[in-house]
């Protein structure tokens, strides 16, 4: 990391923990005391919210687990501290205009870090379970009977790396397979690491068991962590890796195709992966009446939509994972979480299984989504 760089984010977190200490020290009224261990807490703040967001630096030395924690549960903590404190005052600006009082500005002080402290917990304990199962029927039209009901068990953005491990993949994994899902989908940003440190960490998903097998597309954060070693420890774990490409399942007769393209921002990483529904899709037999599409990102459906597919699968979202990032996901993207159309093209965004960064999830649960194709009513 380069010294401007570090310095300039240091110094914008010194910022902004100044602007938290100033709006919420004073009204306390804590005396010499409080005022002293509150801005040391801030500035332990500060310093563990730089080692969270610069964890990857600590691989190898000491402590470098439960300093990578800290700082991750800091890194949460802040977020949700920051955005109290400017919402109290906003607050207050606008019972200023009527009535404020010292009263209300001293129990507004105390009660920004303890609510900041509720969310951070309970975050911590909805991202650290497992994740619940949400079922999704799919209406398909001119869906063949041999494929109506067929699951697609979905997983995604699942981030293995530094506070997910083998036992969370494991856990994972059993759920899935208890499902019994015709086939096994995984959406991109499996791991945030190499091979090297995080091949014992996947290794569970050698267990993913469906009858038309458990396929993988890549995410953003494979092309972080080395994606074409990535791509070779997958299929070394049997799972089928669709780059632009796709496969067919056969039911009496009648068939179905399961493709899956690479990230869309994969050019920028290597131009030969380039994402492209089109050739993912090329060469389908003509008895093809369903076409799933693999996609990491949402962005991706406009090309799906194009290409004749009727379903894409995607993640990378989180569902904004918690307030109030899930605010800024549809500058990005075109959908959120959930299931949603595109012309002919039914999109579902899972949350994800996972979680990214912090280990924090309020108001967008992570999910391991039962996907059923139905017939479409009237069809």
């Amino acid at each position: 990391m380069p010294r401007r760089a570090l310095f300039t984010v240091a110094t914008l977190l010194a910022l902004l923990h100044l602007y938290i200490g100033l709006r919420l020290i004073p009204p306390m009224g804590l005396g010499t005391l409080g005022l002293s261990t509150g801005i040391a807490l801030l500035a332990a703040s500060a310093l563990l919210v730089l080692t969270g967001l610069f964890s990857s630096v600590l691989k190898g030395a000491r402590f470098s687990e439960q300093l990578t924690w800290a700082g991750l549960l800091s890194m949460g903590f802040f977020s949700s501290l920051l955005v109290l404190t400017v919402l109290r005052d906003v607050a207050l600006l606008v019972a200023a205009a009527f009535a404020g009082s010292p009263a209300i500005e001293r129990a507004s002080a105390i009660g920004v870090p303890l609510l900041a402290f509720v969310v951070t917990l309970i975050g911590f304990v909805n991202a650290r379970r497992v994740a619940r199962v949400v079922d999704v029927e799919v209406p398909i039209d001119g869906l063949p009977a041999q494929f109506d009901g067929y699951s697609i068990v979905q997983i995604s953005d699942i981030h293995v790396g530094p506070t997910i491990k083998r036992g969370y993949l494991n856990a994972i994994v059993t759920k899935v397979n208890a499902l019994k899902p015709d086939a096994i989908a995984v959406t991109g940003d499996l791991v945030d690491g190499s091979v090297k440190r995080l091949g014992m960490h996947t290794a569970p998903l050698e267990r993913l068991a469906a009858p038309d097998g458990a396929f993988f597309v890549t995410g953003n954060h494979e092309y972080y962590s080395g994606a074409d070693e990535w791509i070779v420890e997958m299929r070394r774990l049997g799972l089928t890796v669709l780059l632009n490409e796709h496969v067919v399942v056969e039911r009496a007769g009648e068939a179905l195709m399961i493709a899956g393209v690479t990230d869309f921002m994969a050019h920028h990483f290597d131009e030969s992966h380039r994402s492209d529904p089109h050739a993912a899709a090329k060469g389908a037999p003509g008895h093809v009446k369903v076409r799933v599409l693999l996609a990491h990102q949402p962005r991706s459906a406009e090309a799906a939509a194009d290409a004749g597919f009727h379903l894409q699968l995607s993640g990378h979202t989180h569902g904004g994972q918690f307030f109030p990032w899930n605010l800024f996901v549809p500058l990005q993207q075109p959908f959120t979480a959930g299931l949603n159309r595109l012309r002919s093209l039914w999109v579902y965004t899972s949350r994800g299984t996972g979680y990214w960064g912090p280990p924090k999830r309020f108001g967008a649960p992570s999910e391991i989504t039962r996907v059923r194709l139905v017939r479409a009513k009237g069809v």
